[in-house]
């Protein structure tokens, strides 16, 4: 059985290395299209019979290219599909024949191993930590005698921090774009402004120094926070069940608070979001000299395109994206909205292009221009905030602290918790975002944050 699961699994890496291949020519037929798409517009009244048959003749045989590759595509999605079926299948059969108390450590091994990934190993030496172990005796002992954690709180120990914050960039949907360093105490980051041009000489003439423009840009530690109740017999469980439930509440809370902060975060004990700083004439107070020049972007970066529809209204947004071209870091193009401007924006690309639609909304990606679409639904209707995400700068604090509350929900069998981080953020290179408004100029205004009337 060993065999046959190590020539399913040969099979398995094939299948999967021919559609990774495939994939990488969606770029390709999403070329092919924009330009199809282009010359298709470009066509009058005026035009001759000959070039609208050659723009259809390639409209054609774009349309049976385009089947083939993605039939091909989705034969090999349904092979990899039943290739993994029956390795699982195989794998089931394989446990099954072992002996019955092999069968029970292999499930007690099964359930270790979803704490977080983890494997055995690597399970027991996280719960054999000193600082896990007191932290689950005093969570468990502050259960039992419902009083407080001793002290301020109990330090979440750093074996345990790694998880934390793989929960909240699991939760976060603007962590993995952003640039994130951890940091002690207040600190100023250094950060690289344009990349200069390098310089073009004689093969041994020497090399000349490019000045490339580094700025710096001081960042504090402002605390997120937030509460949990978790039910008591959680608490009450095994060791694994409760440290999940911990870890998961605080990573969650932290990760949802970070994308507001870093989309609309007042930069007073909280970081500065991209729009406050857009939106912002001046420099805010305490801003260094050493800090970038600040530019007033609360008039070329704010934009509103008319309610066009269709193909004209991408042609807008097209225009539009072009004010953050720039020679920073521009790893990834973002663009954050609520679910009903996206829904529309598909329906529209609809009219525009079906075919380019559909690619789009199976990606999730903005249509025709390309980029991530991020949804939040405290962003305004009709408004996007756009730009190169690794322009921004997320500082994270060492240290997480998890208290408990002096209020026990006894009517409800749960003990709340409150979970605490430290983090700072700015953009750091302002240009390389934009606020767009479509219909009307864009609503600015940053929504309520947690506490706040």
């Amino acid at each position: 059985m060993a065999l046959k699961s190590l020539l399913l699994r040969s099979r398995l890496d094939a299948k999967k290395k021919s559609l990774e291949e495939l994939r990488g020519k969606d770029e390709e037929f999403q070329q092919r299209e924009e330009e199809i798409a282009a010359a298709i517009s470009e066509m009058t009244e005026e035009t001759s019979d000959e070039d609208r048959e050659a723009v259809e003749k390639k409209a054609e045989e774009f349309d049976e290219d385009k089947k083939g590759h993605e039939k091909e595509k989705a034969d090999l999605e349904k092979d990899i599909a039943e290739i993994e079926g029956e390795l699982l299948e195989e794998e089931k059969r394989s446990r099954a024949v072992a002996k019955k108390g092999e069968r029970k450590e292999e499930k007690m091994s099964e359930n270790r191993s979803k704490f977080f990934g983890m494997t055995m190993q690597e399970r027991d030496v996280f719960f054999a930590d000193e600082g896990v172990k007191r932290l689950i005796e005093e969570v468990r002992t502050c259960i039992k005698e419902k009083r407080a954690l001793t002290n301020a709180g109990l330090v979440i120990p750093d074996i345990a921090l790694p998880l934390i914050k793989q929960i909240a960039g699991e939760h976060s949907k603007l962590m993995k774009y952003v640039t994130v360093r951890p940091v002690s105490g207040t600190t100023r980051q250094n950060i690289m402004g344009e990349i200069p041009e390098a310089y073009w000489d004689e093969m041994c003439a020497a090399i000349k120094e490019m000045d490339l423009g580094f700025y710096n840009m001081e960042m504090d530690g402002y605390k997120v926070s937030g509460f949990f109740a978790v039910c008591n017999s959680i608490m009450e469980d095994n060791d694994v069940n409760l440290a999940t439930e911990l870890i998961t509440a605080i990573g969650k809370a932290i990760g949802k608070a970070l994308d507001k902060a870093v989309l609309y975060g007042k930069g007073v004990k909280m970081p500065m979001g991209i729009v406050t700083s857009i939106t912002m004439p001046e420099a805010p107070s305490g801003y260094l000299d050493t800090e970038r020049e600040w530019e007033d972007l609360s008039n070329s970066h704010v934009i509103t395109i008319g309610d066009t529809k269709g193909i004209a209204l991408f042609k807008e947004i097209v225009k539009a994206s072009g004010i953050v071209d720039n020679d920073y870091n521009t790893d990834v193009l973002v663009w954050c909205m609520n679910k009903k401007t996206h829904t529309e924006i598909m329906a529209e690309s609809m009219d525009a292009n079906q075919a380019a639609a559909i690619v789009a909304g199976m990606g999730n990606t903005m249509p025709v221009i390309g980029g991530n679409i991020e949804e939040f639904k405290y962003i305004p209707d009709n408004v996007i905030i756009f730009g190169y995400g690794k322009n921004y700068t997320l500082v994270e604090r060492a240290k997480t602290v998890l208290s408990q509350s002096d209020q026990v929900r006894f009517i409800e069998d749960q003990t709340v918790f409150k979970g605490t981080a430290r983090y700072d953020g700015k953009p750091a290179i302002r240009e390389a975002f934009g606020i767009l408004g479509i219909g009307s100029a864009p609503n600015t205004a940053a929504p309520k944050f947690a506490g706040e009337r």
